[in-house]
């Protein structure tokens, strides 16, 4: 009997002690930013912004908590979280959306590493192959994949007066696009009108699952990012990213093959035969792997499949979301649709593929382009930094060191104090209202590409698809949405959109008078 007391008063204390430590616990996650204003619950648990996540409409809902509680929120017991374009700051990123293997562990690449050493090794490589200038030389790639955008659209649609779903299209565009210059080929989606391989399909189920472990990284690694963990997601559930993994294993292997690619048994150098393709032909697997053999002992060999990686998610779904963005925005408000038309009409660019040397310096076309990236940027989720020892200010709050700070892309770029009261609103005029210097003002207030040494690489490529893009639709055929109710948004850290259904008919080759503007609000 004594014996049962005495377990009994062990396990009593034992709860009381835990008990004791929990609440010790929230209250110092309390304490920490009190001064932060912001959700009860956010104050003591990461598990309210994972809930948020977890509903696929998070910049919704911090949209909402910024209106209550202001510019500078807290979402969380070390989490910040800002609406102002003025905080923008810089730091280092968590690794949740970085897969996973047993073999290699966490797959770093430069949108998702947290260690600023091997962003520098995985980016100085590679950043001379997306400058502005650059660019411009794969223009005719963007041409070859638009030539049979154009075959399907006219032979499957054009004289039959069929409803079709045009986001589709225009996401298939944007991956054999990447395809095309990645590998040398296209990824098949144009030429068969579906999901090739269930590549958009793994992309989604990797984003669903990764979007909400964003929020609390600690138990991610715990949970997700080991053996253990590892073998649990495989055998009982989804493990999306090694679809895409796999993937891009096996189009390395096989460019490998093509190029004559050799593996040194000694060090596992690549070697690549120089000969099998040269100058501005080269594609950009073909390019990283050269760069492995040219510097084998400062480029990490895991860093081609990193930067594959990146381009097959990074660099073909963001785009295809911003292409339908500013194409759905274009529709449901046609009188900047004709103020486009005018102008690219009034522009004699050329017809059906406009070059963009014609079209860069248009200045509607820019303000719509410029305005879709604002308007649904395609990460909408905050983009996290940590701050630096010594802490920071931020709108007049001081934020510790240690903290993490960051600003959802959607929230920061419909700040009303600096892109104005309609920035709710589809509205390219605000781009040429106040001159070039206000122009810079608000490009460098946006969040879309990302910030500081972090700004992604792809942002001039990007901007140049999606210029050939929308003015080679609106040049060649006029297009109508069809019950614009049916466009939908889904939030899974990339931006997923679909139900942007249409009419198409070729487009006649004079400027048509101004259509009733449309209410609708985006």
């Amino acid at each position: 009997m004594m014996g049962l007391e005495v377990n009994l008063s062990a396990v009593t204390l034992g709860v009381s002690l835990a008990f004791f430590l929990v609440a010790l616990r929230t209250w110092l996650a309390w304490r920490y930013l009190r001064h932060i204003p912001g959700p009860p619950l956010a104050s003591i648990t990461d598990l309210q912004r994972m809930s948020w996540v977890k509903t696929k409409k998070a910049h919704l809902i911090l949209q909402d908590v910024h209106e209550k509680y202001g510019e500078v929120v807290r979402i969380g017991p070390k989490t910040i979280s800002f609406s102002n374009p003025e905080a923008i700051t810089t730091s280092k990123f968590y690794v949740t959306l970085q897969p996973y293997t047993p073999k290699g562990g966490s797959l770093h690449a430069i949108f998702n590493t947290p260690d600023e050493n091997i962003h520098k090794q995985l980016k100085s490589p590679i950043a001379n192959f997306f400058t502005p200038n650059n660019v411009l030389l794969y223009e005719s790639h963007v041409d070859d994949v638009l030539t049979v955008l154009q075959e399907k659209l006219d032979s499957k649609y054009i004289g039959h007066d069929q409803i079709f779903e045009l986001s589709s299209w225009m996401q298939f565009f944007a991956f054999d696009v990447m395809g095309t210059l990645t590998f040398s080929k296209r990824y098949g989606f144009l030429d068969t009108g579906k999901d090739v391989g269930n590549m958009l399909k793994n992309i989604k189920d990797f984003m669903r699952t990764a979007a909400p472990w964003t929020q609390i990284p600690q138990l991610d690694a715990i949970l997700r990012k080991n053996r253990i963990g590892d073998w649990v997601q495989r055998h009982f559930f989804t493990a999306a990213s090694m679809g895409i993994l796999g993937f891009v294993g096996k189009a390395i292997e096989e460019k490998r093959e093509v190029l004559g690619t050799k593996r040194q048994s000694r060090d596992g150098t690549a070697q690549l035969d120089n000969k099998t393709t040269t100058g501005n032909e080269k594609d950009f697997l073909t390019r990283y792997l050269e760069i492995l053999e040219a510097s084998p002992k400062t480029v990490p060999a895991w860093a081609p499949t990193a930067w594959t990686f990146s381009n097959v998610i990074a660099g073909s779904d963001s785009v295809g979301s911003l292409m339908c963005t500013t194409m759905f925005n274009l529709l449901v408000y046609p009188h900047t649709l004709q103020k486009l038309l005018a102008e690219l009409q009034g522009s004699n660019a050329s017809r059906p593929f406009p070059r963009y040397g014609e079209l860069r310096n248009l200045p509607y076309l820019n303000a719509c382009v410029l305005e879709g990236i604002r308007m649904h940027p395609p990460f909408c989720l905050p983009l996290e930094r940590v701050v630096p020892k010594g802490g920071i200010r931020v709108l007049d709050h001081i934020i510790p060191e240690g903290t993490v700070i960051g600003g959802s892309p959607y929230v920061v770029n419909r700040h009303k104090g600096t892109f104005g009261d309609d920035a709710e609103f589809w509205r390219p005029e605000r781009w040429l209202e106040r001159g070039e210097e206000h122009k810079k003002k608000l490009e460098a207030s946006m969040l879309t590409f990302g910030s500081g040494r972090r700004i992604c690489l792809g942002k001039y490529l990007g901007t140049l698809e999606i210029t050939k893009l929308i003015a080679f639709l609106v040049l060649n055929y006029d297009i109508r949405i069809v019950d614009p109710e049916r466009f939908t948004v889904e939030n899974s850290w990339f931006f997923f959109q679909e139900g942007l259904y249409a009419t198409i008919r070729h487009r006649a080759e004079k400027v048509v008078k101004d259509e009733k503007e449309s209410e609708l609000p985006v």
